[in-house]
């Protein structure tokens, strides 16, 4: 599995943003909702931190408490695509930000939010 991972850029605080994970590979579409996915980040000298995780089956959301209220993940079955949209955005939100499926990641997509 394949993660390509896009939609980043340089926002003004209180902004928005709305990152996509494109997944391929060789697998069929009705496997793409059969595991969670999720979204990390990580900020320059900080460690990776999770953001926000999509489950497989009832495409139930959890989000951690910094974003909460703010950001929202989903995800396009159609297109084997998962969303990132961040609304509300603030300067500590700028990083690099990642798609995660399993053991797969992608390739990072970086947020700045300055003035």
């Amino acid at each position: 599995v394949q993660l390509q991972a896009s939609g980043g850029g340089l926002v003004q605080p209180g902004g928005s943003l709305r990152l996509s994970c494109a997944v391929s590979g060789r697998f069929f579409t009705s496997t793409f909702t059969s595991a969670a996915m999720g979204w990390y980040r990580q900020a320059p000298g900080k460690q990776r931190e999770w953001v926000a995780t999509i489950r497989s089956g009832s495409d139930s959301t959890l989000y951690a408490n910094f974003v909460k209220g703010r950001f929202t993940i989903s995800r396009d079955n159609a297109k084997n695509t998962l969303h990132l949209q961040m609304n509300s955005l603030k300067v500590e939100d700028t990083a690099v930000y990642y798609c995660n499926r399993g053991n797969s990641w992608g390739q990072g997509t970086q947020v700045t939010v300055s003035s």
